[in-house]
């Protein structure tokens, strides 16, 4: 087959779009076109993304610049496709309104979700490395995408959220303003045991804690006289971004509270039940 026969056949006008022809060698040329357009887009975005990361820029602001220059660069990709094998773009406003109908009904859900999750990359209530609560499960936010939000449980399972669900529902956010959160250790002592001594050696265990802070000032409290001990609560605040920085906290002060009360033969009280019985009670030894 000569160059004049294979130039011919791939001039071949397949279909007719707009009063366009498209030929056989443009339908070749557009899966190239879009390989190589997908290609740079990766190359560009990577590339901008090592210069905000060299400029310590915030990550929530790479990952939103990210999307943005995604969209830009596939819409721009779609249009010089379509300018290169001379298809009009207004050939397609039919369809395309058929297809934003289409989209308008049976895609209400990821619209929104894709909606919602602009919204979070934008306004920034939920951001990337914040350690969230929603529906009782506790992780790290580590990606957020365009139709859902990517969360690592404490226990090391990947939570999948719809974005929409973050902006509907209640979150709670335990890293939005900082990352001080407040906790607490409750123990009881056996009656007879000063008050005041306790208190006091609970306000030793907190100071002589490194994780705990100063402000807010930590406080020690004589809450009740309970049912078989006096019982006292620490609280105190400590600089954590996850739940196990605060079961560490908690380990820590319970772990030199016991060391410091059998110092000084203070007794932890322990559930206890007085019986008394009316009337009098008789053991019969049994002799098999």
């Amino acid at each position: 087959m000569t160059l004049e026969q294979v130039s011919t056949f791939l001039n071949t006008t397949v279909l007719v779009i707009g009063g366009q022809p498209l030929t056989l060698k443009s339908i070749i040329l557009i899966p190239v076109w879009i390989m190589l357009g997908l290609w740079l887009t990766k190359i560009l975005i990577k590339f901008i993304s090592r210069r905000l990361i060299s400029r310590h820029t915030d990550p929530n602001v790479i990952h939103l610049l990210q999307r943005l220059f995604y969209v830009i660069a596939i819409t721009i990709l779609v249009i010089t496709i379509l300018d290169l094998i001379n298809v009009p773009i207004t050939a397609f406003a039919f369809l395309s309104g058929a297809i934003a109908i289409g989209f308008g009904f049976g895609a209400q859900n990821i619209i929104n979700n894709f909606i919602s999750g602009w919204i979070l990359m934008w306004e920034k209530p939920i951001r990337i490395g914040d350690f969230l609560e929603v529906d009782n499960a506790k992780g790290i936010v580590e990606k957020i995408n365009t139709r859902s939000t990517r969360i690592r449980r404490t226990d090391g399972v990947h939570l999948l959220i719809p974005n929409s669900k973050l902006l509907e529902n209640t979150v709670v956010n335990w890293t939005l303003v900082d990352r001080v959160v407040r906790t607490s250790v409750r123990i009881g002592v056996a009656y007879g045991t000063s008050a005041k001594l306790v208190a006091k050696l609970l306000q030793q265990v907190i100071d002589n804690q490194e994780s705990i802070l100063s402000d807010p000032k930590p406080i020690v409290t004589f809450e009740d006289f309970g049912d078989n001990a006096l019982i006292f609560e620490a609280i105190f605040w400590i600089n954590s971004n996850v739940e196990g920085g605060l079961r560490t906290a908690r380990s820590e002060v319970r772990f030199q509270i016991d060391e410091l009360f059998t110092q000084h033969n203070i007794v932890i009280a322990f559930p206890q039940r007085d019986v008394h019985i009316d009337g009098s009670l008789m053991i019969k030894k049994v002799i098999e």
